[in-house]
């Protein structure tokens, strides 16, 4: 006679013990053991908790039309200058030329931002004159938005020098920002947002390269403009001008942030769980076989079994 199966369902088996029992124990140590281990794990493989964290924006940067030209003409020390602010300009008396100077900023991808600055200045010089380095400073704003809010004032300074004299001076490069410790993740960043060149101030000391070099590079964020091929033209004819041409691109930046608690929490919680889920299917069988082989010195107390079966023969179901 056939039998065939109608319906079934598990077996539920339930082991009980005082509290006071090795089996107490075994289980207090084995949900340690589960839930502390994977912690430790993640925690000693470094990368637990995420001290900085980088993105991706192409800043906001507009020229302020804020220059200062210097150029040496002669390997004596000899040297003719220009700016845009009228005390030094002053000062400079004799050596004082004024050159003509066409900007353009351009927005290459119509995305609203613009992509790069074209400057051309034709300074003027005597017949007797020759230019043998070139010291230029641009001054810029800078934003950045999509994280922290920061708003800046930096600089783009070039310098190029020849033991040869020229006619003609050609740059083409990006203005990187550098950082020296990560943004906030979140909040206004102004603290840069002052003028690089103090224009108002009478003293020759506040137009000195070499003092506002060092106090701009003592700031946490800058920016630099790197230019690794220059192109300097010799052979310039009487009369000319010497002519400086640059192409100063404004790129997309990876930014380094220090992520809020939210985000450390979330990269903690991935790392955390996923070793979780392994310790999980450990001791779950360690436990498991514990209890099916060995009820922890018989302290384990069987209460109750049940597997329903129902089959159906000729005489019904039982």
């Amino acid at each position: 006679m056939a039998f065939y199966e109608v319906y079934s369902h598990p077996a539920l088996i339930r082991y009980k013990t005082c509290v006071c029992t090795k089996a107490t124990l075994f289980l207090v140590a084995v949900l340690c053991l589960t839930y502390i281990s994977p912690l430790l794990v993640a925690y000693r493989s470094q990368g637990f908790w995420i001290k900085r964290s980088t993105y991706e924006e192409q800043p906001v940067v507009r020229y302020q039309y804020q220059t200062l030209l210097i150029a040496s003409t002669s390997t004596k020390g000899h040297y003719v200058a220009w700016s845009t602010f009228p005390h030094l300009n002053n000062m400079l008396g004799a050596n004082l030329r004024i050159p003509a100077v066409s900007v353009r900023e351009e927005d290459q991808n119509q995305d609203g931002k613009l992509d790069r600055l074209i400057f051309q200045l034709q300074l003027p010089l005597k017949p007797e004159e020759q230019v043998y380095s070139v010291q230029l400073l641009l001054t810029f704003s800078y934003q950045l938005f999509r994280m922290s809010t920061v708003l800046m004032q930096s600089l783009a300074y070039v310098q190029h020098s020849s033991p040869v004299p020229g006619a003609k001076l050609f740059l083409s490069g990006d203005l990187r920002l550098q950082q020296r410790t990560p943004l906030p993740h979140r909040g206004l960043y102004n603290v840069y947002n002052v003028p690089v060149i103090n224009g108002s101030s009478p003293l020759a000391s506040a137009y000195n390269l070499d003092n506002i070099i060092r106090t701009y590079q003592e700031r946490n964020l800058t920016t630099v403009l790197s230019c690794p091929m220059p192109v300097w033209t010799v052979g310039r004819a009487a009369g000319s001008p010497f002519q400086l041409n640059a192409e100063i691109r404004y790129p997309m930046e990876v930014i380094t942030y220090r992520p809020g608690f939210w985000e450390t929490i979330k990269f903690a919680w991935i790392q955390y769980v996923s070793v979780l889920l392994i310790f999980l299917w450990v001791f779950e069988r360690i436990q498991r076989g514990m209890l099916i082989r060995d009820p922890v010195s018989q302290k384990l107390v069987f209460l109750e079994e049940t597997n329903i079966r129902y089959r159906n023969d000729k005489s019904g179901m039982f």
